[in-house]
């Protein structure tokens, strides 16, 4: 079995991302299970950035502790990873780095830097490159140094082209070919895959492919290494995805044909790229194309998403936390006009700014009593890529379906993930308008009293369905009233519409039980992954260990969830947030109180490594009532 975890770091804007992608693609095209995940600042150049990718012939949905090959070509990089590397692993190191002290690199922030100067002073070494090398080398890694430079010098006189002596900025490709040729990967799709990172800049291309080249064939040169990656057999129906991906394409394969959002992380990534998809081939009537709209705030963008809805047409934003919170004015005027939006909640650390590019499950709460006064409205959660697809194309039918805001929370944690999955298959997805009338025959009210408390709903334009929306209450046409009897039917019949998603929603798309056992995990969003992956791990090691994901956060089925949890004995609550955000709701609609919490709010994403020993040690005994998680740079 391959299991192997490759880390490369860098300046943000050196090329990490490229050379994480790069490596990312090569693998996954050698038929290895990719999960990769990105970490970096909220500066746009200058402070550390890495991208620790996990390959395996097993499928994978997290990443683990440690690092099998570290590549790095700053010494910010060996500095916050050095400790990282496992016995048997390696370090490929530019070597002019070696001299260089902590105390001089100076985006090193001044704790992070205390902490390293004790721990390498206290096991003898020196602040420096060299002395965390030694120290790696001390914990079993084995040291490849390599002159970047005069690999570059090499390339300049072999080719003739002494314009790439200073190409520092193809650092980047050399550590890649590098670490690919030191774990014999076959050398033709490292070719290809820089050919399709660069496709837009063929000459860009061509360059990285020479210096691909001239490092692969340098790799013979370090010396032996204990791990491999000849290649796999694919596993068929797969493809390499970005975080974005499942929400975005589930939009347009859900119909959704408008799009509003004011810039925001980690939210943006998924409008940038429904933007450079805005024209799109209609196939089998469906509608493929969106509108991208870019607000001057988020008040406008919801604002201008509600009125695409009242036109008929399926309109959505993405956000992250203080975006949303922009938004929850207009979100309760959603609420009492029973307009169908969907908001896509990228969730990242609060409070106000928080860390605006680490991760968090810190909206929660937030979400599910957004805005004031009581109004329905939906929050459901994906916990991986591959499902928020699908859950894309739910939320959609749910908000029109039951005309009511859906919030889909999403976060860092999954936007930030490259990974391979199944491939998203759209005739799985099938579309419900709900009751949107395509003509009005006799007296139209929009908001009329009806059996399951859902009216049938007219469109802008239509001939005969007039009607009037205000955020003051109103009677069946939509007329302001504060009439006493008025008011307590409609907000009666709103306020059903919870009891009836909790009825009508399939139990499978609340919530899914992946075991239950003495010893149960519950949890929800992107903690699926490294829960799922920590489950395998103990169950390799004899511990049956259950898990409970909740996808429908509210209402909170709260029924459905005390079924599934029958017979635990012990209950873990996993969530990566201060306070164990669904353990109150839990507690709230069930009655039921965890037993135990691990939660992780360092901003980092967490590892299944970090759970499979919390929950050893809850099993053993040694665990108190409260695991906090604290492993990432």
């Amino acid at each position: 079995m391959s299991d192997f975890t490759w880390l490369i770091g860098g300046p943000q804007g050196s090329g990490v991302e490229s050379g994480a992608n790069i490596f990312s693609r090569v693998c996954a095209a050698a038929g290895y299970g990719i999960f990769g995940k990105r970490e970096f600042y909220s500066n746009i150049k200058g402070e550390h950035s890495y991208f620790a990718v996990r390959v395996s012939d097993q499928e994978i949905r997290s990443n683990v502790n440690d690092v099998t090959l570290m590549t790095s070509f700053d010494a910010e990089t060996i500095f916050r990873h050095f400790d990282e590397v496992s016995a048997g692993g390696g370090i490929i190191y530019d070597s002019g780095l070696e001299k260089t002290e902590a105390g001089k690199v100076r985006t090193l922030d001044g704790p992070f830097l205390d902490r390293l100067s004790r721990s390498l002073e206290s096991r003898g070494f020196s602040p420096t490159v060299s002395g965390a090398l030694d120290a790696a080398k001390q914990n079993g890694a084995i040291l490849y140094p390599v002159s970047f430079k005069s690999l570059l010098e090499g390339m300049a006189a072999e080719s003739g082209n002494e314009r790439l002596r200073g190409m520092v900025r193809m650092y980047n490709v050399i550590g890649v070919s590098l670490s690919l040729g030191l774990v014999g990967m076959p050398a033709h799709p490292l070719y290809e895959s820089i050919g399709a990172i660069f496709a837009k800049k063929p000459q860009v291309a061509e360059v990285n492919r020479q210096a691909a080249r001239y490092a692969y064939a340098h790799a013979r040169q370090l010396g032996e290494f204990a791990h491999s990656l000849p290649g796999t057999e694919r596993r068929p129906g797969t493809i390499l995805v970005q975080g974005h991906y499942g929400t975005s394409i589930g939009k347009m394969v859900a119909g959704c044909r408008f799009q509003s959002y004011y810039p925001i992380t980690p939210a943006s990534d998924e409008s940038t790229y429904l933007e450079s998809k805005e024209i799109l081939e209609v196939r089998n009537d469906r509608p493929g194309s969106t509108a991208i709209i870019q607000t001057e705030d988020e008040i406008s963008a919801i604002g201008m998403m509600i009125g695409a809805a009242l036109t008929g047409t399926r309109s959505s934003t993405s956000t992250s936390g203080p975006g949303f919170a922009l938004m929850t004015e207009a979100l309760g005027w959603a609420g009492i006009n029973e307009v169908p939006i969907v908001i896509t909640l990228y969730q990242r650390s609060g409070p106000s700014t928080g860390l605006p590019t680490r991760h968090g499950q810190d909206d929660l709460l937030f979400a599910v009593f957004a805005g004031h006064g009581d109004f329905a409205k939906m929050v459901y959660a994906s916990g991986d890529i591959e499902e928020s697809f699908y859950d894309t194309c739910r939320c959609f039918n749910y908000a029109d379906k039951y005309q009511v805001p859906v919030i889909h929370m999403m976060d860092k944690f999954l936007s930030s993930s490259v990974v391979t999955c199944g491939r998203f298959d759209p005739s799985r997805v099938s579309i419900d308008r709900g009751k949107l009338l395509e003509k009005v025959d006799g007296p139209y009210k929009r908001f009329a009293i009806t059996d399951d408390g859902i009216s049938p709903r007219s469109r802008l334009g239509l001939k005969g369905g007039i009607f009037w929306n205000t955020g003051d209450e109103s009677d069946e046409y939509g007329h302001i009233t504060e009439d006493p009897q008025v008011r307590i039917q409609m907000m009666d019949k709103r306020m059903s519409r919870l009891d009836l998603m909790l009825q009508e929603i399939p139990e499978s798309e609340q919530a899914v039980s992946f075991g239950v056992h003495k010893y149960t995990i519950i949890s929800w969003g992107s903690a699926k992954g490294p829960i799922l992956d920590a489950q395998a791990m103990l169950k390799k090691d004899g511990m049956d260990v259950g898990f409970v994901q909740v996808k429908l956060l509210h209402p909170f089925p709260g029924g459905l969830v005390k079924r599934l949890l029958e017979g635990v004995q012990i209950l873990i609550d996993v969530e990566a947030n201060h306070s164990g955000q669904l353990g109150k709701l839990l507690r709230q609609n069930t009655g039921r109180e965890a037993d135990h919490y691990i939660l992780k709010y360092t901003g980092r994403g967490m590892t299944c490594t970090e759970i499979y020993d919390s929950v050893n040690s809850i099993m053993s005994g040694t665990a108190g009532r409260r695991e906090v998680l604290t492993h990432g740079a």
